[in-house]
């Protein structure tokens, strides 16, 4: 696959189609067997209370892959995306109920990187109950 945004069609402050992740503890469960990360802190409410979080918290690689999710969908291939790399800044807490939590991803495009390889930088945003979870979370992406 090839993206299909092309990279003159582009430019600095674009912005991308948003997008909104639920994440309920079942999701944990499932992402927890396909990473092979099962860490207490994402299952178990007394263990992450006890080592002094608020609750159970998501994956940090789980709320990373679910913000870039904004940035292969409007390339059209996750291929293009040659670099990513966030901080996290805060947990994704996931409560015991029916709604769980909302992972939030807003994105543009930072700048136009290389004329020749066709590069640009996304920055993204992504927030979950009213809080910033990555901090410079930036993608570089190979347009058409």
């Amino acid at each position: 696959m090839t993206a299909t945004v092309r990279y003159a069609d582009v430019e600095a402050g674009t912005e991308l189609p948003g997008a909104s992740f639920p994440v309920t503890r079942a999701t944990l469960v499932r992402y927890a067997g396909a990473s092979g990360d099962f860490n207490p802190i994402h299952w178990n409410e007394r263990f992450a209370r006890q080592v002094g979080l608020p609750d159970v918290i998501a994956h940090g690689m789980f709320t990373m892959a679910e913000a870039v999710r904004v940035v292969t969908d409007w390339a059209g291939d996750p291929g293009a995306v040659v670099e990513y790399g966030v901080r996290f800044t805060k947990p994704v807490v996931v409560p015991d109920d029916d709604t769980g939590a909302l992972i939030e991803v807003t994105a543009k495009v930072g700048a136009k990187l290389d004329d020749e390889a066709r590069t640009v930088r996304v920055d993204l945003t992504a927030r979950s109950a009213g809080e910033k979870v990555l901090g410079l979370s930036r993608a570089v992406v190979r347009l058409a």
